[in-house]
């Protein structure tokens, strides 16, 4: 079967000043139905293309579900005197969420069930799960095809019933008065920017709903949240390089938010409440991997805040989560994520078992508690929930994934390497294999490289078990951890965007470099995968070096459109990520921006296969970029390498809904890779 050819337009592309147009606009309208019929064609293209990987996905498939306990519930927890949890049941796509009252081990009663609310639709997401203060009203979010908005219902518990109150065209993003009746909540603009915050009283009529915000600077998305202490709302105002925060008394839910710090230019801080001060952290005063300071209730202004912690140059301070009678902070730092806990002014490491894994707190939603409860995980230790008696230091695994097949973790291996780019700089690759599977320095391993790279997003060694499937069948699997990403701290990030954006690409060459010399594999056994902004990573790197992943690159849903699209601010995100990306108005990151983007540095050359996919309802990576792309490489490379589009024409950017579809759609990108990579079965 022939691949389609979008033949109807041409493909060239010109630039005139400002202003960039583009002859593939024609794919940019989803109800034409010429549209609709290129992209089926395509996908029939790409399921004839797929069809010898039938056995090998169903293979995957089933392993997967042999490995994960399908029904199964998470550790409940405590809050407002009941026992919240969720469940999965075998064959149930959706979770249900369920809570208990009076005892871990009393009468469930069943607030959600995502199957019902889910039944018939193609898509189904649940966006926004929020008990009211005294537990007697849920409100929830659901989503229907995958785009960045939703509605929000709220739920009597007792009566099992839906109130006639619904909030449509929010971002998912609501908060609770301590009165059990005001909400809070934010809505989207047409370019689904969180822009306006509103008011409004269970029961009064929706007109009655009050804006109390709205932010005209389209660089800036509004957010609410709640003190742990269920004292205070803070309204934050925020872009990437700056921000303001705004607090309202949650007894006072008719009272006016007062401004804590007017935003400047590079100024970041957030807020939380503890006893009688205000936590503040911050990049204040050049503190670029931020410092822990704290304000007076009666005066939060910057003049006020007094410095706790200064800022360390090895670790990035995430933030610090206010309990009663203590503190904890969240860094990252050499490609760790780690906890520390503060506790009448002295602060001790929550110390893991492995260099090569991750901390993070788990659920705790209540303030005065003695308990702190938080995940660790592994390349090779499973999902692990703790219990943490901050006075004894005494741990108590709380659960642990279960891992079924008779997985034994000791089988396994993970290591931590280092990867030296152009410039010296040391990039960190985080490595799991099988031994007895596997030959470190033979050249001959088989490799699946991933990365991502952008937005301070860090992409922390964590456990699979899907990726177990790749180690059982001799694979490398290595995570490489570029600049761009937050792994190494607020630098890390600073030194991969913007004008400095290509370290993220070289970093990532560095890495597939190192796999190779350092003999865990050969570019014709390598396979590199990535998606969203790591999907523009895949494309950067094809355009410097297609040789070195020559056995076949994933991009899903790649942002590889660039130029044209930091050009059109129509385009949700655009303006926003004017701070990540540069705008290309400005003539300096017009230009770096094309030196880089994707699409606009296709060359007649060689390319690896390529397997690309897309969603129709994508509203942070839109379809016909990727669709763009893969037809003007269809007309300009040089070699009969396998280059494939997959379209989800009912699902957005987080791809098809419900557990099950989603293993699916895993094990055709890893029967994809595992074929490329000579392992048929």
């Amino acid at each position: 079967m022939e691949a389609p050819k979008a033949q109807r337009r041409p493909h060239t592309l010109e630039t005139h000043g400002d202003v960039r147009t583009d002859d593939w606009h024609w794919l940019r309208e989803r109800e034409n139905p010429e549209v609709i019929a290129y992209l089926e064609a395509e996908n029939a293209y790409t399921d004839a293309q797929l069809a010898h990987l039938d056995g090998l996905r169903e293979t995957l498939f089933q392993e997967f579900k042999a490995r994960i306990q399908e029904t199964d519930e998470s550790p409940p927890v405590f809050w407002g005197g009941h026992w919240y949890s969720s469940k999965t049941v075998e064959g149930l796509e959706y979770e249900i969420h369920v809570r208990r009252t009076g005892s871990i081990d009393g009468p469930e009663t069943v607030l959600i069930d995502e199957n019902e609310l889910g039944a018939g639709k193609e898509f189904f997401e649940l966006r926004a799960f929020s008990p009211s203060p005294d537990h007697s009203l849920l409100a929830y979010g659901v989503n229907f095809d995958g785009s960045d908005d939703c509605d929000i219902l709220f739920r009597d518990i007792e009566r099992k019933r839906d109130l006639d109150d619904v909030v449509s065209g929010t971002h998912g993003d609501l908060e609770w008065a301590n009165d059990n009746r005001t909400v809070f909540y934010v809505t989207v603009d047409p370019a689904l920017r969180p822009h306006q915050v509103w008011r409004r009283r269970l029961g009064d009529p929706a007109e009655r709903a009050q804006l109390l915000y709205e932010e005209p600077d389209e660089r800036f998305r509004v957010h609410l949240a709640k003190s742990r202490s269920g004292r205070y709302l803070f309204l934050s105002i925020d872009s990437s390089t700056s921000n303001e925060t705004w607090y309202l008394d949650a007894d006072a839910p008719d009272g006016e938010f007062v401004l804590i710090e007017a935003r400047q230019p590079d100024l970041l801080y957030s807020f939380t409440h503890h006893e009688d001060r205000f936590l503040v952290t911050t990049n204040a005063d050049g503190a670029v991997n931020f410092k822990l300071c704290e304000a007076p209730l009666d005066a939060p202004q910057r003049a006020n805040w007094k410095e706790i912690l200064p800022e360390r140059r090895d670790a990035r301070l995430l933030g610090a989560s206010a309990f009663k009678d203590f503190v904890v902070l969240s860094e990252r730092g050499g490609a760790t994520k780690r906890l520390r806990l503060m506790r009448r002014d002295a602060i001790e490491e929550v110390e893991q078992p492995e260099e090569v894994s991750s901390a993070h707190l788990d659920e705790n939603p209540e303030y005065d508690t003695k308990t702190l409860r938080y995940a660790y995980t592994s390349m090779v230790t499973p999902h692990s929930i703790y219990d943490l008696d901050v006075e004894t230091g005494r741990r108590t695994l709380v659960k642990q994934q279960p891992v079924l097949g008779g997985f034994d973790p000791a089988n396994y291996r993970t290591e931590r390497a280092w990867a030296g780019a152009d410039d010296g700089t040391q990039v960190p690759i985080s490595i799991v294999y099988r031994p007895d599977r596997v030959t470190p320095g033979s050249g001959e391993n088989p490799c699946l490289l991933y990365a991502y790279g952008s937005y301070e997003i860090s992409i922390d060694p964590s456990f699979s078990p899907f990726v177990v499937s790749l180690l059982d069948r001799g694979v490398v699997y290595a995570i490489a951890h570029p600049r761009g990403g937050g792994e190494m701290g607020r630098y890390w990030y600073e030194d991969g965007k913007f004008l400095k954006k290509r370290n993220t690409f070289t970093d990532f060459i560095a890495a597939g470099d190192h796999m190779v010399k350092a003999g865990w594999t050969a570019p014709e056994r390598m396979v590199a995968m990535g998606g969203s902004a790591g999907g523009l990573l895949m494309g950067a790197v094809v355009n410097l070096r297609p040789d070195l992943f020559a056995a076949g690159v994933l991009a899903l849903v790649p942002f590889v459109d660039v130029v044209t699209t930091m050009l059109d601010e129509t385009i949700p995100l655009t303006v926003p990520e004017f701070e990540e990306w540069g705008n290309p108005k400005d003539p300096a990151f017009y230009e770096y921006m094309k030196s880089y983007s994707p699409y606009d540095n296709v060359e007649a050359k060689d390319y690896p296969p390529l397997l690309v996919t897309t969603g129709i309802n994508d509203t942070r990576v839109a379809y016909w970029e990727p669709a763009k792309w893969v037809s003007k490489l269809r007309v300009t490379k040089t070699d009969d390498n396998p280059l494939l589009l997959k379209t989800e024409l009912g699902a957005g950017h987080g791809g098809p809904s419900g557990r099950y579809n989603e293993w699916r759609e895993r094990a055709l990108y890893y029967a994809w890779a595992l074929d490329r990579l000579g392992i048929k079965e």
